[in-house]
């Protein structure tokens, strides 16, 4: 199929984007932007993510150990600035600083950026041509035991969590972001770990796995009745960072009929782990067939990690997304299969998850 260089007709649902907490640390540094602004800074902003096809996804409210820290660039996994814990108040203030900030662009947007609790307006939203924002929390420190902030959290939008980022909290461990290295690092979850599953599970929460160490992920694997979800993550078997699945993991997910969204940082794309921008796209769609190999195409999804990451040259915004979809097209995936990689394999996960 030749390449065809103008947007793709259908809609982009992505996994997992950091770009709540983009904006929220550029407004600490005094660099504060509009996200209605087109603007160089950053991966995503409203006028972007229009002009490729982005429609929505799950918004991260993750709080960073370290404010300063760029997590475009490498750095030490060992470096405990980076990996120091987060007290819960102080998680749970920041957190509502960025949930804050969601509130604030979907009542600026005029009806077109819709804050969705259901995967109903999930839907719906998309279809009308307006983005969706599904709010996620990224490791879990926000949340106190008793599970009060949860239910808070909840109420305000809350719809998916992953118990923890990679660094120890009440919850259980996270991986290194270590080359070459096993995911099957650290203990598993913590009796509280066990529990906050139990209650996400009742309230329709999506439990995400990513960053969640091995004995974590099989401990939560055993106790949920929800498809296992793995936001953004890519194949171990082709890049050995700790970071990502092994191809155990990847049967699980499959057996419960779950999904992984596909990583942009160059890091846990490359087979030689390395941070550089140089990276092709064939090596995304390297991952991606992988997954559909082991998965399904029903169970694949983008996880672009936008806003939280060094992603390749040629997919260094949201306007790198078109070139991704004809890198697919050119590795024989279909039109029915690349609208459900972008969109339709994401929404339905959703539906799943909190059914």
């Amino acid at each position: 199929m030749q390449n065809d260089t103008s947007p793709h007709r259908f809609p982009v649902f992505d996994g997992h984007n950091d770009t709540l907490l983009k904006l929220e640390i550029d407004a600490i540094k005094g660099t504060e932007r509009s996200f209605f602004d087109r603007s160089e800074k950053g991966h995503m902003d409203a006028v972007r993510a229009k002009e490729s096809g982005f429609s929505g996804g799950l918004f991260a409210m993750f709080v960073p150990s370290n404010p300063d820290q760029d997590f475009s660039k490498a750095f030490n996994p060992n470096d405990p600035v980076n990996f120091q814990e987060v007290p819960q108040k102080q998680a749970l203030d920041f957190t509502n600083r960025m949930l804050v900030r969601a509130e604030q662009i979907e009542a600026a947007s005029g009806g077109e950026i819709v804050i969705c609790k259901t995967a109903e307006e999930n839907r719906a939203t998309v279809d009308a041509g307006k983005m969706a924002i599904s709010l996620h929390i990224e490791g879990a420190e926000a949340i106190d035991t008793d599970f009060h902030a949860l239910e808070d959290l909840y109420n305000r939008g809350l719809r998916s969590l992953g118990l923890v980022w990679s660094r120890e909290n009440a919850y259980g461990s996270g991986v290194p972001m270590a080359f070459p290295a096993s995911p099957d690092t650290g203990p598993g979850l913590t009796a509280a770990g066990r529990a906050l599953v139990q209650e996400c599970n009742r309230l329709g929460i999506l439990l995400d796995v990513s960053h969640l160490n091995e004995k974590g992920f099989w401990d939560l694997a055993g106790i949920t009745d929800r498809p296992i979800v793995a936001s953004h993550s890519n194949a171990h078997a082709i890049c050995e960072s700790s970071r990502n699945l092994t191809d155990k993991q990847l049967d699980a997910i499959r057996e419960s009929g779950g999904l992984v969204g596909v990583n942009f940082h160059v890091a846990f794309l490359r087979p030689d782990g390395k941070h550089q921008k140089d990276t092709p796209l064939e090596v995304v769609a390297d991952h991606v067939a992988y997954l559909v190999e082991h998965l399904g195409e029903d169970h694949v999804g983008l996880g672009s990690d936008f806003d939280g990451c060094l992603p390749p040259q040629d997919l260094s915004d949201v306007t790198g997304l078109p070139s991704l979809f004809n890198v697919l097209r050119e590795r024989g995936f279909d039109e029915a299969a690349l609208d459900k990689l972008a969109y339709r394999n994401w929404i339905s996960m959703l539906e799943k998850s909190a059914a």
